[in-house]
C-alpha cells in the first residue's frame, strides 16, 4: 500500500514561506517593540522581500514540483517552473519597491497608520500573490488569491477615520467578493464535470465531458474567466479601481496597479492556456473583446482627467493602469488563436515586467511629489524640473517608456512584442483597436511630460529626499534604462515552461 503523505520540496516554496513568516514575526514583534522602535519592523519587511527575491535563484537550476499526487508524480500542486518564477520576480520584487515607499509614507503619517498591522498585511498579500502563478490546482489558486485580495482591502482602508479611505476599501471589497463568488461558482462547476481540481487533469477531461454536461462545463468555463476578469480590473470590472487608488496610501495604489494585476494576469494564463485550452473558441473571443474595450475606456478615463482636479496625478495612473490592463489582455486572447501560445503568454510577461518596473518608478515620484503637494494634482508637477531635475527627467522617462517612445525603448519594445502576437494570431481588428490607443495614450502622457518642464508657478525650494525613497526612485530607473539599454532581455520571457 502506497504512502498517502506528500513530500514537500522546502527549497520549492521557500519565497512565499519565506515572506510569510516573516509577516508573522513582525506582528509578533509589534508587541513587544516600543513606539520609537517601531521603524525597525519596516526595514526587517524590507529584508525579508529581499530574501524571499534572492531565493529564486537557487530555483533558476530546473523546475521543481511539489504537493504531487502519491500515485502520479506528474500531477502537482506546486510547479516552481519558469512562468512561476517570473511572476514570483515581479511579485517579490514589486512588494520590495512598495515597501521602500512605505518606509517612508509610515514615517510622514506620523503614527497615524499602524505600523506592526501594515506590515504584517503587505508580507500577507504579498506571500499569496507569490504563490499563486506556482498554483497548478483550482483550490490552490483560489486560496491564494484570497490570501492576496484580502490584506490588501485592509490596506486600503488603514487610515482610520479617512472617509475616503473607508470608501475606497468598501468598493474595493464587494467587487473583489462578487469576484471570489463568481470563480467559486465556476471552479465547483467544472469540478462537477471533470472530477478534478488539477489544471492538467481538467484540460484532458474536459474534452470529454458527458454530452448532457456540456453545458454545465460551459458556464464553469464562464464563471472561472469572469472572476479572474474582476482581479485583472478588466472592463466592465474596472469601476472601483479610480476611487480605491485615490483612497489608499500611495504605496498601496503603487502595489494595486502592479501586484494586484500581476496576480489577476497570472492566475487568468494558468485557467485559459493550462486548463481550459479546448474552450479556446470560448474565451478566446471573450478576451479579445474585453481588451479592446479595456484599452479604450481606461485611455478615455486617463484623457478625460483635469488637471487640476484634486488628486488627478493619482487618478489618471489609475486610469492608465485599466488602461495597460487592456494591453496585458491582448496577447492573452492571441493564445486562442496563435499556433504557438507560449509565445503569446511571453508576450504578456515581457509586456508585465516593463510595466512594473516604469508604473512603480511614476508612483515613487508621485510619492515624492505628494510629500509638499498632498492634493497631488498633476498641474503640481508643473516646473518639477526646475525644483528636482534628476526626478523630472526620471519621471519623464517613466510616462515616455508607458507611451511607448524614445528613450523609453524598453515601452516601445514591449508594445511590440504585443503587436506581433497580435498580428501573428490573426486578430488585424484588434491590433489596429489597440494602435488607436496608443495615439490616444500619446496626448495624455506627453501633456504630462511637457508639464515637467515649464516654467514653475511660484517658489522652486528644493527638499530633501529621504533615502528610502531615493532607493526605490533610482532602482526603478536604473532598471528601466537597463531594458532599454537591451531591450532584447525581455525574449528571455518568451518560454515561459507552461507547455
Amino acid at each position: 500500500m502506497s504512502s498517502l503523505v506528500q513530500s514537500v520540496d522546502w527549497l520549492a516554496i521557500a519565497p512565499p514561506t519565506l515572506a510569510a513568516a516573516v509577516g508573522l514575526a513582525v506582528l509578533v514583534a509589534d508587541l513587544f517593540v516600543g513606539d520609537t522602535r517601531k521603524p525597525l519592523l519596516g526595514w526587517i519587511s524590507v529584508a525579508g522581500l529581499a530574501a524571499s527575491a534572492l531565493l529564486l535563484l537557487p530555483l533558476l537550476d530546473g523546475d521543481r514540483a511539489t504537493f504531487c499526487l502519491t500515485g502520479d508524480a506528474d500531477v502537482c500542486s506546486y510547479t516552481a517552473d519558469r512562468f512561476t518564477l517570473v511572476i514570483q520576480f515581479l511579485v517579490l520584487g514589486g512588494a520590495l519597491l512598495v515597501a521602500l515607499l512605505s518606509v517612508t509614507a509610515l514615517k510622514d503619517a506620523d503614527k497615524e497608520l499602524p505600523e506592526g498591522e501594515y506590515w504584517f498585511l503587505l508580507l500577507s498579500s504579498a506571500a499569496g500573490a507569490a504563490l499563486l502563478p506556482a498554483s497548478r490546482d483550482l483550490a490552490t489558486l483560489i486560496v491564494a488569491l484570497e490570501v492576496a485580495s484580502l490584506p490588501a482591502f485592509a490596506l486600503v482602508g488603514i487610515r482610520r477615520g479617512d472617509r475616503r479611505s473607508s470608501e475606497a476599501a468598501l468598493k474595493f471589497f464587494l467587487s473583489s467578493v462578487t469576484a471570489t463568488a463568481v470563480s467559486l461558482m465556476g471552479v465547483s462547476f467544472v469540478y462537477a464535470t471533470t472530477g478534478t481540481l488539477y489544471l492538467t487533469e481538467i484540460a484532458d477531461r474536459i474534452q470529454h465531458v458527458d454530452g448532457q454536461f456540456d453545458t454545465l462545463a460551459q458556464t464553469g468555463v464562464v464563471l472561472t474567466l469572469i472572476g479572474f476578469a474582476f482581479k485583472t480590473a478588466a472592463v466592465p470590472f474596472h469601476f472601483w479601481v479610480p476611487d480605491t487608488y485615490v483612497g489608499a496610501p500611495l504605496p498601496i495604489a503603487a502595489y494595486l496597479s502592479v501586484v494586484g494585476k500581476a496576480v489577476g494576469f497570472s492566475g487568468l494564463i494558468l485557467v485559459t492556456v493550462v486548463a481550459f485550452p479546448s474552450y479556446a473558441d470560448v474565451w478566446g473571443p471573450a478576451l479579445a473583446v474585453l481588451a479592446a474595450l479595456t484599452m479604450t475606456i481606461g485611455n478615455v478615463g486617463a484623457l478625460r482627467q483635469r488637471t487640476t482636479r484634486a488628486y488627478s496625478a493619482v487618478r489618471l495612473l489609475a486610469w492608465s493602469s485599466v488602461g495597460q490592463a487592456g494591453y496585458l489582455l491582448v496577447p492573452i486572447a492571441s493564445a486562442a488563436y496563435s499556433d504557438d501560445a507560449e509565445k503569446a503568454v511571453g508576450s504578456t510577461l515581457a509586456y508585465a515586467l516593463m510595466y512594473a518596473a516604469v508604473n512603480l518608478g511614476a508612483f515613487a515620484v508621485a510619492a515624492l511629489v505628494g510629500r509638499t503637494s498632498p492634493l497631488n494634482r498633476v498641474s503640481d508637477y508643473r516646473g518639477l524640473y526646475a525644483k528636482s531635475p534628476l526626478s523630472a527627467l526620471i519621471l519623464g522617462f517613466f510616462l515616455l517608456c508607458l507611451a511607448g517612445l524614445p528613450p523609453g525603448i524598453i515601452g516601445l519594445f514591449a508594445k511590440v512584442t504585443v503587436f506581433s502576437a497580435v498580428v501573428d494570431a490573426g486578430l488585424g481588428w484588434l491590433a489596429v483597436v489597440m494602435a488607436v490607443n496608443v495615439v490616444i495614450a500619446l496626448f495624455y502622457y506627453l501633456q504630462w511630460t511637457t508639464l515637467l518642464f515649464r516654467a514653475p508657478e511660484g517658489e522652486t525650494a528644493r527638499h530633501p529626499v529621504p533615502a528610502p525613497l531615493t532607493a526605490a526612485i533610482a532602482l526603478t530607473a536604473v532598471l528601466g534604462i537597463a531594458l532599454s539599454g537591451a531591450p532584447q532581455l525581455v525574449l528571455r520571457f518568451s518560454d515561459t515552461g507552461l507547455f
